[in-house]
């Protein structure tokens, strides 16, 4: 095993700072598709008992000993990141078979109509007055259950991780507003929206962005968190051409990253599909400011050229690896991640997007038991 020297906590926050820790800090997503899969549970019995999903992911944790962070480690129902976004979720053990994972439905559950409501009352009481109910058929009483679920696995969750000493990433955390709005309109139609009616948007990306920070501030305070959550999977050159992003999407981050970096808090940003393109505009945001986790599309050693001497990185054992790929493929590319992207700092070891369903319980554990023993090697500096 690598020689440690830090804590958990000490690890994590040397790589965010850009400093060589002792040893390359893991930090895989395990949601509860993943932790299923490692554990034998069916994707049913994950999806509708947050407990049994907090169950799955404290085995998972414990049989290897723990990791360094772990993000979002509270289990949270489908519905609830459904109507959250504007989404209709088709459940496992509900809507699907038992071992189907969920199935989330996009359509244009957000009308045009309905811009001066979100730009007036923000998006969370939208969503709770309104949207909820075009996405699910759920009762209110059935809704308040899953609401009273969720407060108390948080709970149990924080008394639990707090007995592993790891550190709790994206207790905190939200969509990027433009994500969210991408999602409740459907993808099409804020297409439509960004191109047609650009001046309603703006209107409502600055009272969203004012109400994820007054949030994300709120919850960082109640769960004694540092590392804050947002979620993007829309806004790259994969789907926009740079000047979309350029006025849609880098002044209302600035606005957010700027508002936690004042308060000595870290943006982890969940960033799908290929930001090759975009990674430039990341230096923008303050240094050390953030965590750029990847999922295996963007180049990852593309990006550690053009950000390693100013963000952190997270990534990026991609899920078809760990789904399909033999253990030493396993072990071969965690190294070269650590050679190449966490020789000097400024990474994390993480997966592509989240642990898939379909993960190996042996690739797994060669990713965890690489990243705790291997020394780095190739370039020092």
């Amino acid at each position: 095993m690598a020689r440690e020297t830090m804590t958990r906590e000490e690890r994590v926050f040397a790589a965010i700072n850009l400093e060589k820790p002792d040893r390359t800090p893991l930090g895989p997503l395990l949601t509860n598709h993943g932790a299923a899969a490692l554990t034998g549970r069916t994707q049913a019995e994950v999806h509708l008992d947050p407990h049994a999903a907090l169950d799955a992911f404290l085995e998972v944790f414990d049989r290897h000993d723990g990791w360094d962070m772990f993000e979002y480690p509270t289990p949270c129902m489908p519905v609830r990141w459904g109507y959250k976004a504007g989404l209709e979720v088709k459940i496992p053990g509900r809507d699907l078979p038992e071992d189907y994972v969920p199935q989330p439905h996009e359509q244009e559950a957000v009308k045009v109509e309905d811009f001066e409501k979100i730009a007036e009352v923000g998006w969370k009481k939208f969503a709770e007055e309104d949207l909820i109910y075009r996405v699910t058929d759920l009762s209110q009483d059935e809704l308040d259950k899953i609401n009273g679920a969720s407060v108390n696995v948080t709970e149990r969750a924080l008394k639990e991780w707090g007995k592993r000493d790891v550190v709790t990433a994206c207790l905190a955390e939200d969509y990027h507003p433009f994500f969210k709005l991408s999602l409740g309109r459907s993808m099409m139609k804020f297409t439509e929206d960004l191109y047609y009616r650009p001046d309603v948007v703006e209107k409502v990306m600055k009272k969203m962005t004012e109400e994820t920070i007054e949030s994300i501030l709120s919850d960082a305070k109640k769960y004694d968190t540092k590392i804050i959550g947002l979620v993007e999977e829309r806004a790259s050159a994969y789907f926009y051409p740079l000047d979309i992003f350029e006025r849609f999407w880098m002044p209302y981050t600035m606005q957010i990253v700027d508002a936690l970096h004042s308060e000595g808090l870290v943006a982890h940003f969940h960033c799908d599909c290929n930001w090759e393109k975009n990674l430039p505009y990341l230096k923008q945001l303050p240094k050390k400011s953030s965590i750029i986790a990847l999922d295996g599309t963007t180049d990852i050693f593309k990006a550690k050229e053009i950000l390693g001497d100013h963000l952190c990185l997270e990534g990026d054992v991609h899920p078809s690896l760990n789904s399909i790929g033999k253990p030493e493929e396993v072990e071969a590319y965690v190294k070269r991640l650590i050679d190449e992207v966490g020789y000097n700092g400024g990474l994390i070891i993480g997966v592509g997007c989240e642990v898939p369903s379909t993960c190996k319980r042996e690739n797994f554990k060669m990713m965890i038991d690489t990243g705790k023993n291997y020394e780095f090697s190739k370039k020092q500096k």
